[in-house]
C-alpha cells in the first residue's frame, strides 16, 4: 500500500471515532511529511486547530529522536493549547516500519477537573470524606445477634484464660467487663455468655447484679 492509502484508512475512520469519543476529545491525524501543513484530517477540534495546522513541538522531537522506531504509541501526557490543560496520547502510523503519521488523541480535562473539584467540596462541605485512621467499625449487613458470639468469644479471648480454667472471679469480673461495655443489654446476651463461659443462665445473672452492687460473688 502506499503511503496515501494507509493514511486514507485513518482519516476515513476519524468521523466515527469523533462521534463515539464525543466532543470533548479531540482527534486529529498529521502527515509527517509535510511538518509545516500536517493536519489532513480533524475532528472535535478542542484547541482550536483546523487541517493544514502544523505540527507541534512534540511531535517534531518525536520525529527527530525515532522514539516510534521501538513503539506503536505514547501515552497520556499533559497537553496545553488556549489555556486549557488536555491529556494526549499519540499513535505512530507506519507503513514498512517507516513513520508516515500521526494519530493524536486530546481529552480536554476541564470538565472532568470541575467535577471533581465540585465533588471535592461536596465531600468537605458535609463531612463526607473517609477518615484516615479510625478504631471503630461498623457492618450494616449483619445483625446484633450474628456478631455477638464473637464479642464475647473475643472478650474472653482477651482474658488469655481458657473458660474452663477460669476462677469464679476471673468469670464474675469477664461478666462485669462486658455489662461495662453494654454486651449484656443485648438480646441473648446471657444465654450466649453463660454458654461460652460453660455456666448456668442464673450465675450469670448473679455475677451481673453483684457487679453492678459492687459486692462480691460466691461460688
Amino acid at each position: 500500500m502506499t503511503d496515501n492509502e494507509v493514511l486514507k484508512i485513518y482519516t476515513d475512520l476519524l468521523p466515527f471515532l469523533g462521534q463515539v469519543l464525543g466532543p470533548g476529545c479531540e482527534l486529529c491525524i498529521h502527515d509527517v511529511r509535510d511538518p509545516e501543513h500536517s493536519i489532513i484530517a480533524i475532528e472535535n477540534s478542542a484547541t482550536g486547530r483546523k487541517i493544514g495546522y502544523p505540527m507541534t513541538d512534540l511531535a517534531r522531537a518525536t520525529m527527530e529522536k525515532g522514539m516510534y522506531a521501538d513503539t506503536d504509541c505514547v501515552l497520556n501526557y499533559e497537553g496545553s493549547s488556549k489555556g486549557k490543560s488536555f491529556l494526549s496520547s499519540t499513535y505512530f502510523i507506519k507503513n514498512n516500519s517507516r513513520l508516515i503519521g500521526l494519530l493524536c488523541v486530546n481529552k480536554d480535562t476541564l470538565p472532568a477537573s470541575a467535577a471533581l473539584s465540585a465533588l471535592q467540596n461536596l465531600l468537605g462541605a458535609f463531612e463526607l470524606n473517609k477518615p484516615e485512621n479510625s478504631e471503630y467499625q461498623e457492618d450494616f449487613e449483619r445483625p446484633v445477634a450474628g456478631i455477638l458470639p464473637n464479642l464475647v468469644a473475643d472478650a474472653i479471648a482477651q482474658t488469655k484464660i481458657p473458660p474452663e480454667r477460669m476462677t469464679i472471679k476471673e468469670r464474675a469480673a469477664l461478666v462485669h467487663r462486658l455489662d461495662e461495655q453494654g454486651i449484656l443489654s443485648m438480646k441473648g446476651a446471657v444465654k450466649e455468655i453463660a454458654s461460652q463461659l460453660n455456666i448456668s443462665v442464673p450465675t450469670v445473672y448473679r455475677y451481673m447484679n453483684s457487679s453492678r452492687d459492687g459486692g462480691h460473688t460466691g461460688r
